[in-house]
């Protein structure tokens, strides 16, 4: 840190007090200590007290920190760029949401055959807080109905609305428990398939998070007297997708517990009739084949089915939904590659649009209907995919072009189109805000993890190549089979206009190289994880990037576990950590909220060798007295429905006490908010949590804002 920054701030850090249990357990033969469990339950008044006092200390220190006014304002400017998304085709009328430069939320709009716009849903004119967000929406297939839910607060409990387009009056709801719905509207709008959660008085207390099943509902009727359609007979924990097909014949049904990566997939011939707890759907594959599919029937009457069965980097299917047959039966258009992973496919005027993605950047290639490919889509440049659609039969079938949203870590998300009969690629919808971006290059570049494995990461930076040590913020995520590309982002290009360089690493479990590259960063082998990113580092400091003391590291939710176990195990690495609604006691994680359903990526306590895994590297468990730990800023929120703020309490009490750091040049801190949850929340408050996190990782390394 510089001596100006250091002078700005509190001159001294008394942590407030935490009383230390001594509370150890036998289990499966580990003696595990848990010395602050009781900052498990919040509303303890002695919990209530220590997060206050917490709240204090970490307001002095964030509100102290040098150039952090100046970073919010220019986050906010960069968050000016506003956003929009490729258009939803229904009957003529184009559906898509747009975020304007001064609006906190993206709103949901219609524009009409003629061309003109209107607004159909504004989430601050719903609530002027900016607490609702709009979860998701599905507009019928005629165009004059929508299917909408919005949660509050962060909770994630989706309530389902239905509007009238041509009015903008709302129809009915709101339906609640439709946390994860989605919607497969029936031809003439006037019913739907969903998904919706059983009365919690009807399961136990400790599943009311649980228990889905897949519903037909008619608009405006009670939702008590809506058909089960699927779910009784399995277990509690399973999530549904489901589609109807454009002439509303098929009802395609996929789910799997939790989150795991092997699904099922059942079809039903809606003209034959589908009856109460599944009756009339069959099974196309199931969870036992340990694969992962969707599938749906498109606008020619074929099942396609993107599988990884046999291919954990996809493959393409067709067969007949009125006989599937087995997955030995199915015609294989496109054949997995060995480079490249199939994330989806799609018609196109008689033409197949395939999505890949290469070491995490997209591509879009044509097909003809037999599979052969035809050519790759001309895209912008190194960057993502964000959503992608064609006009619907109701539109024009004939019609031969494609919508594709787009980005890159230094473009903001714009609409582009492609047309098969010109071959190119335009910009058809900007992003609606010009903001003065910084001169930065991004590049992609490959380290070697310690098994021997080749990694690769973005950086973004003021030089292609490094001129001299700089600060450098390190990120990635590494779970459940989630990539991460390019993506515009306003704390990487502020961290690099101010002089710093910023990295993004493609981890072993994600997916950026198929299935089997998540299969090697999952259970047992969950360490390679942290192996790949101390080598991502270590890759940084040895190219003369970086050094160990300007050095951080940010990562959040299973990312939070990630630099959690990164600070725990290499503590003389990295200078300083922001560790976002974090998972970090390994031992206990099942027991709150959605815990139970990853056991299945990390592993169970409850079984021996697997809490052997878990001991290993749990961060809270893996806290020494007496080690040098670096600046570390958690930040939780207590509407959170995913991660109970509890593993960040406990890590930060456990840190405070045990740290040999001078608690002035390296503090521990917590961070917290209410009325916002795990994913969604307003750009304004967005832009407040990044200056915090972004600033203290900039003060703690010496990068001047």
């Amino acid at each position: 840190m510089t001596e100006h920054s250091a002078a700005t701030l509190p001159a001294t850090t008394a942590y407030p007090p935490a009383t230390r249990l001594d509370l150890v357990e036998d289990l499966h033969g580990h003696r595990v200590a848990d010395p602050y469990r009781w900052l498990e339950d919040p509303a303890d008044p002695e919990t209530e007290r220590w997060s206050a006092a917490q709240d204090g200390l970490t307001a002095s220190w964030l509100g102290a920190l040098p150039g952090r006014e100046a970073l919010a304002a220019r986050l906010t400017e960069l968050s000016r760029t506003g956003s929009v998304g490729a258009p939803t085709w229904r009957a003529g009328r184009a559906f898509f949401t747009r975020r304007d430069p001064d609006q906190d939320h993206a709103v949901l709009r219609v524009r009409e055959p003629d061309g003109s716009e209107r607004v159909l849903l504004d989430p601050v004119a719903l609530d002027p807080t900016g607490a609702t967000t709009l979860d998701s929406w599905s507009p019928s297939r005629e165009g004059t109905r929508l299917a909408y839910q919005v949660s509050v607060g962060g909770d994630e409990h989706s309530l389902l609305h239905v509007l009238d387009v041509d009015s903008g009056e709302l129809v009915e709801g709101p339906i609640d428990r439709c946390r994860y719905s989605p919607v497969g509207w029936l031809p003439g709008g006037e019913e739907f398939f969903y998904v919706r959660q059983l009365d919690p008085g009807l399961v136990p207390e400790d599943e009311r998070l649980f228990h889905r099943r897949v519903w037909r509902h008619r608009v405006g009727a009670d939702p008590s007297t809506d058909a089960n359609v699927h779910g009784d007979e399995l277990d509690h924990t399973y999530y549904y997708g489901l589609s109807v097909s454009a002439d509303g014949r098929w009802l395609v049904v996929s789910g799997a517990a939790g989150t795991v990566q092997r699904n099922s997939v059942w079809i039903a011939d809606l003209a034959a009739g589908v009856g109460p707890a599944g009756g009339g759907l069959r099974p196309v594959i199931t969870a036992d084949a340990g694969a992962q599919t969707s599938a749906s029937v498109a606008r020619d009457g074929r099942l396609y089915l993107t599988t990884s069965l046999g291919a954990p980097r996809f493959r393409l299917c067709v067969t007949d939904p009125a006989d599937p047959g087995a997955p030995e039966d199915w015609t294989e258009l496109a054949p997995e590659q060995q480079d490249s992973v199939l994330e989806g496919a799609g018609l196109l005027a008689g033409s197949l649009v395939l999505l890949r993605t290469r070491h995490a950047v997209s591509e879009l290639h044509l097909h003809d209907a037999t599979g052969a490919h035809v050519r790759e889509i001309p895209t912008p440049g190194t960057g993502s995919v964000h959503g992608w659609s064609t006009t619907d039969a109701l539109t024009d079938p004939d019609d031969d072009r494609l919508w594709f949203g787009w980005t890159d870590f230094a473009t903001p998300v714009s609409v582009h189109r492609f047309s098969i009969s010109t071959g190119g690629t335009e910009l058809d919808t900007p992003n609606p805000g010009s903001v003065r971006l910084p001169d930065v290059t991004t590049r992609q570049v490959e380290f070697t993890s310690p098994d021997g494995t080749t990694v690769r990461m973005f950086l973004v930076a003021g030089s292609a190549e490094p001129d001299l040590p700089r600060p450098a913020l390190v990120t990635g995520y590494g779970g459940f089979a989630v990539g991460r590309g390019p993506g515009y982002a306003s704390t990487a290009l502020a961290w690099a206009e101010a002089g710093g360089v910023w990295a993004h690493v493609s981890l072993r479990g994600g997916d950026e190289e198929g299935e089997e590259w998540h299969r090697a960063g999952r259970r047992e082998r969950k360490q390679n994880v942290f192996d790949d990113f101390h080598a991502a580092a270590e890759h940084l400091v040895g190219q003369g990037w970086t050094t160990p003391q300007q050095l951080a590291i940010m990562g959040g939710s299973n990312g939070g576990l990630l630099v959690g176990a990164a600070l725990t195990q290499r503590p003389e690495l990295y200078a300083a950590v922001v560790c976002s609604a974090p998972l970090l006691d390994m031992v206990r994680y099942e027991r709150f909220l959605l815990g139970r359903l990853w056991a299945e990526e990390y592993g169970s306590a409850a079984v021996p060798e697997e809490l052997g895994w878990l001991l290993s590297y749990s961060p809270y468990h893996r806290v020494a007295p007496g080690v040098e730990y670096p600046s570390v800023l958690f930040t939780v929120f207590e509407s959170d429905s995913r991660v109970d703020p509890n593993h960040a309490r406990k890590m930060c009490a456990a840190l405070q006490a045990a740290t040999a750091s001078d608690p002035v040049k390296h503090p521990v801190l917590i961070r917290r908010e209410t009325e916002v949850g795990h994913a969604g929340r307003s750009v304004s408050r967005s832009v407040a949590l990044a200056a915090d996190q972004v600033s203290f990782l900039a003060w703690a390394t010496g990068l001047e804002l």
